[in-house]
């Protein structure tokens, strides 16, 4: 079975987010607590999307089944993020988005999640997949030294969420009636996202939407890789992953026995599934390759290509902000607009940043220029074969800020 968390040791330059694994104690999960949580599992969506943005980038044709596996999974993270602004937004919060920086290398995820996690921006390649079945991974796949923190898993922050929803049912009703400013977003775009239909139901509402986030991501409960009949059985984030790391299609064995780590490959022995041409990046260290450029003759070339990535991923992530808090008629030219630059972070990744290649005497030095975080970057890049640069998904919205 895959390794889901390969022993990376902590280089003191990732951005650490694991703290103590205390949590705040179960009584006092009010209302607010829950508009807090909600604020993380924003943050906690859109720190995914970096990552498996510079996977799916990575590869050089972008309609066969890898990057349509990814991009499956990345689509379905944007409708998580949307569900958590619009739940935010029903609870009289106004979501704050264009200020999200998730800021790699990291130490775990968001409010705490998974703090064993050393995540990275880097091409696709098998340790990347394990990383990613890591992000997604139900607890019962994680060995039994990883599930001892508070929020081990993203589906065990969301289950933290859902019983405060239910410890609080009455004050949840009660603000959603009275409501807010912000905007509710994408409800008719033909996707499945949270919606309220009203006061009276907004419990029943906020748990189906925290399912369907947990189910899509890990499976719909124990022993099940597939996220329910509410999202048509479709297989997890975690099995599609799998799917990638194993070779092959997600099929259950004949024989029914229990998913686990010792029994995960059976489960993964269907029609083979080829592995790409992935563009050999460099996994970006926390300068962003600015010990790099500075060797680089091309630098201001590059540099500019960087820097254009960057301001389309701003640009982004503030016509997101914008499609929730700016004023209602101005919602859908907003999100039209993150469409347009999410568009532009692709081609300028894919045919621009990655056409640069790293110069050799540059990857010769790494372990001088950054001997915190070389052997980071060796795991994540064959250091052996040309190497380019890849996106850095810098937010100067909240450089400033």
């Amino acid at each position: 079975m895959p390794t889901l968390q390969a022993p990376v040791r902590d280089t003191g330059t990732s951005r650490a987010r694991t703290g103590s694994k205390a949590v705040t104690p179960r009584y006092l999960r009010d209302v607010n607590w829950i508009r807090g949580a909600l604020q993380t599992a924003i943050a906690l969506e859109h720190s995914t999307m970096p990552l498996y943005c510079a996977a799916m980038y990575s590869l050089e044709v972008q309609n066969y089944p890898s990057y349509n596996t990814i991009r499956s999974v990345l689509m379905e993270e944007m409708l998580h993020m949307a569900a958590a602004c619009n739940m935010l937004a029903a609870l009289g919060g106004s979501p704050r988005i264009k200020d999200l920086d998730p800021g790699f290398p990291s130490a775990g995820l968001p409010g705490k999640v998974a703090p064993d996690l050393t995540a990275v921006l880097a091409p696709l390649s098998p340790r990347q997949l394990e990383t990613f079945m890591r992000i997604e991974a139900p607890e019962s796949m994680l060995p039994p030294e990883l599930r001892d923190p508070a929020y081990a898993t993203i589906g065990g922050f969301y289950q933290v969420i859902r019983q405060a929803v239910l410890d609080n049912a009455d004050a949840i009703r009660k603000a959603v009636a009275r409501g807010g400013p912000a905007n509710q977003v994408g409800g008719n775009l033909g996707y499945r996202t949270f919606t309220p239909k009203g006061a009276d139901r907004a419990v029943e509402d906020f748990l189906a939407s925290l399912d369907m986030i947990s189910g899509q991501g890990e499976g719909a409960a124990a022993g099940t890789l597939e996220a329910g009949a509410d999202s048509q059985n479709e297989i997890s984030h975690y099995a599609r992953f799998a799917e990638l790391r194993y070779g092959a299609r997600y099929l259950p064995p004949v024989a029914s026995q229990p998913i686990t780590p010792e029994t995960e490959s059976s489960y993964f022995q269907g029609e083979p599934i080829a592995w790409p041409v992935v563009i050999n990046t460099l996994a970006v260290p926390g300068d962003g390759y600015a010990a790099i450029l500075e060797l680089d003759p091309n630098a201001a070339e590059v540099s500019q290509a960087l820097k254009g990535f960057d301001s389309a991923y701003t640009a982004m992530m503030t016509a997101l902000d914008d499609a929730w808090n700016g004023v209602p008629e101005q919602s859908w030219p907003s999100l039209g607009e993150a469409v347009i630059q999410m568009n532009e972070m692709r081609v300028t990744s894919c045919f621009n940043i990655m056409r640069h290649q790293v110069p050799e005497d540059a990857v010769r030095r790494l372990e001088q220029l950054y001997p915190d975080e070389y052997e980071l970057m060796a795991a994540y890049t064959n250091l052996d074969a040309p190497v380019y640069y890849g996106p850095r998904f810098v937010n100067f919205a909240a450089a400033t800020s």
